[in-house]
């Protein structure tokens, strides 16, 4: 498997893309390309052995850091660690979030939800921020509140189509404290009530963005942009769906010329 550029572009983080000289360019679409199909591999219902495939990865994982892949993805894996420095965290970590998903993990409070965020976003944030060449004292509370912003934004986004694949990511103290149970949400059959629950975490989002926007200060505008623009156009969606009431049965997206609109907003305004 050989990156993809062109399914990068396609992607959430596809316009950050623009402002990236050519070797961060590349070395994007090749973290990308990893992320994208340990994705493919938890979420699509017709991948042979998951786990089995999860383990292959694992252990290619390490065989990168040997030099010695078998895989086109791990060559190009190679090249991205030895011009880069990524820590082999940001490959095993992200792994052990997707294990979760196949396992239909139960998270008992946000506290605890905060291992599953730091896998499936504060990694890929911290090897985005590795690429940027941006240091780990800055890096490491910027992806941690931005990824983790971005990815409970996620949760209140797809909650229904997450139900139909069997997953809740709601906490089940949230879930309680609304008066819901996993199998409401399953069914969503207290819209009222999700949406209070889906309401409290869009109000956690909230707090991810403005300590992101905080982070995000101290960085120089060239590694600052592509992580406003992220900012900016996930901030807009969660937006967008308090909206509704945080009452919707479909997933709710941007427009392209709203997405365009908070891409221009990023260029000149810090989260």
């Amino acid at each position: 498997m050989k990156a993809d550029c062109k399914a990068y572009k396609k992607s959430s983080f596809g316009p950050a893309f623009l402002f990236l000289n050519k070797t961060q360019r590349r070395a994007l679409a090749v973290y990308y390309a990893f992320c994208r199909l340990m994705d493919d591999i938890a979420d699509e219902p017709d991948v042979p052995d998951p786990q089995g495939q999860l383990n292959f990865w694992r252990q290619e994982i390490a065989r990168v850091y040997q030099g010695s892949p078998e895989t086109d993805l791990g060559k190009e894996l190679v090249w991205l660690v030895q011009n880069f420095r990524l820590p082999q965290d940001r490959f095993l970590l992200l792994i052990e979030g997707m294990e979760a998903d196949l396992q239909g993990r139960q998270y008992q409070s946000f506290e605890d939800l905060q291992w599953y965020l730091y896998r499936v976003a504060a990694v890929v944030g911290l090897a985005t921020l590795d690429i940027l060449h941006v240091p780990d004292r800055q890096a490491q509370p910027l992806a941690l509140a931005l990824g983790c912003a971005v990815q409970t934004t996620n949760i209140v986004r797809d909650v229904h189509e997450d139900a139909q694949a069997g997953r809740v990511y709601l906490p089940l103290d949230l879930l309680v404290s609304c008066g819901l149970t996993r199998q409401d949400v399953l069914t969503n059959s207290q819209p009222q009530k999700l949406a209070k629950a889906l309401a409290k975490t869009a109000s956690l989002s909230a707090v991810l963005y403005r300590k992101a926007g905080k982070a995000l200060a101290g960085l120089r505008w060239r590694q600052a942009v592509p992580c406003r623009i992220m900012g900016w156009v996930y901030r807009a969606n969660l937006a967008k769906i308090k909206k509704t009431g945080f009452v919707f049965q479909h997933k709710i997206k941007l427009t392209r010329t709203e997405k365009l609109q908070n891409i221009a907003y990023a260029l000149f305004k810090n989260l």
